[in-house]
């Protein structure tokens, strides 16, 4: 317990090293070294708590993010009044988070799941930018809230005939469960992922949140949906039959349509939010293909994901805290005012529509081998995902960094060190993973 507590409250002492990304970085790798499990294709457990590699990876994802997100939010902690309110309410949240993937008992874990939205409320009700951002948050409580319900009802009827509520021996005692129950287990996953259909409260959090929230949004809240998903697959085996290629059909259709509405979109928050929504409809469809190389391709994407949502929420911010605009239109030409995060830019673009060497390659050839091996259809849908990815990851690199530039913008060119390297520390493990691609198979 203390390899997962010690890591989060040192991130207590962040106001006093906001400076040094270094002292941040130097942390966050000591830990992850003491929560490696001495072998990655085991499994670790206790009483409480167990890990596997799903759960490294996402541990790990989420305390390599957070000092990033703390380095992201400088304006925040060093204008607000309250930076130390701000700086307890991303400790707890990584706390619920690190807790979340760490539990053995589903009972738990629905509790945890649902602890996480606490925090994301607060800090989005607290340092949003617009008054929007009550609908926001009214939006974000009510669809997950709603969706959890039913997975409340299901767990309640499982703990009634049954004692244990560990995820990993509930498989023999789940195998007669009906295609309604499947459903019922996870609704509250596919909002929370989300699925197309029930995606309408991610882009109102996104543009309304913070660059904390977005950030903590992106890369870690949406992969409690996923990881829900794979444990439940596991609990529930040959369960959900034919809705499960429903689902897959919805997943990849609605990601093909979330594409397109990411070409129109001006508002640049916005666009990568609904990017956001296509690739973890990516995601689903990996997942429902119950396949190994679908479930892999799914935790490999959730974690590109993950760190590249983070930095182009975390570049989106930057800009808009020299522009205040969001807006595409108004922000073209920046290449003449930062030309220094230009490239950077480039490299995040090009890594989120898959291009090698970055690990979305990877994660896509086997998401797409997997689904057109599940259903020979869903080539159609994949093949036009992969196309508009291309197109409006192009589209929003070239819109913002080339023509001439908005005589109404403030022509501050310094751009703080700090801001790089936190982008790079975002890219950088997206390139270097792919050097190691067995490393995700073994689990």
């Amino acid at each position: 317990m203390l390899k997962i507590t010690l890591p989060i409250m040192s991130m207590l002492l962040m106001q006093t090293w906001h400076k040094s990304m270094m002292s941040a970085t130097i942390i966050v790798l000591i830990f992850l070294h003491s929560l490696m499990p001495t072998s990655l294709s085991s499994l670790s457990t206790s009483n409480s708590l167990s890990m596997d590699l799903m759960s490294f990876i996402l541990i790990a994802l989420t305390l390599w993010i957070t000092p990033l997100i703390m380095s992201a939010s400088q304006k925040i902690m060093l204008l607000n009044k309250s930076p130390m309110v701000f700086i307890m309410l991303l400790t707890t949240l990584t706390l619920i988070l690190v807790m979340s993937f760490s539990v053995n008992n589903m009972f738990m874990f629905y509790i945890l799941f649902e602890a996480s939205l606490i925090p994301t409320l607060i800090i989005i009700l607290t340092w949003g930018y617009q008054p929007e951002r009550l609908q926001a948050g009214m939006y974000l409580m009510m669809y997950t809230i709603t969706a959890s319900l039913p997975l409340l009802m299901m767990m309640s009827s499982l703990t009634a005939h049954q004692q244990d509520m560990n995820m990993f021996n509930m498989s023999t005692s789940t195998s007669n469960l009906q295609p309604s129950h499947w459903i019922l287990l996870n609704l509250a996953f596919m909002v929370k992922l989300p699925m197309f259909f029930t995606h309408l409260w991610l882009p109102k959090a996104h543009v309304e949140a913070p660059v904390a929230g977005s950030m903590v949004l992106a890369a870690i809240l949406l992969k409690l949906g996923g990881y829900g998903m794979m444990r439940v697959l596991y609990m529930m085996g040959p369960a959900g039959g034919p809705l499960k290629l429903i689902v897959l059909s919805l997943a990849l259709w609605g990601g093909m349509i979330t594409s397109l509405i990411c070409i129109r979109q001006p508002d640049l928050k916005s666009l990568i939010a609904y990017s956001s929504v296509g690739h973890m409809s990516l995601v689903l469809a990996g997942i429902m293909t119950n396949t190994p190389w679908g479930v892999w391709g799914a935790l490999s994407m959730m974690l590109a994901h993950g760190l590249l949502s983070s930095a182009l929420f975390a570049a989106a911010n930057m800009m808009y805290e020299h522009t205040t605009s969001r807006n595409l239109i108004l922000n073209k030409g920046t290449m003449i005012l930062f030309p220094s995060m230009s490239l950077t830019w480039f490299i995040m673009s090009a890594a989120n529509m898959a291009a090698p060497p970055s690990i979305n390659l990877m994660a896509e050839i086997m998401l797409i081998s997997a689904n057109i091996a599940t259903l020979i259809i869903s080539a159609l849908p994949l093949a036009l995902m992969s196309f508009l990815a291309a197109c409006y990851s192009l589209m929003m690199y070239t819109n913002l960094h080339h023509g001439p530039s908005n005589y109404t913008t403030n022509f501050l060119t310094s751009m703080p060190t700090r801001n790089l390297i936190t982008l790079y520390m975002h890219t950088m493990p997206v390139f270097m993973l792919i050097m190691c691609p067995s490393f995700i198979s073994m689990w």
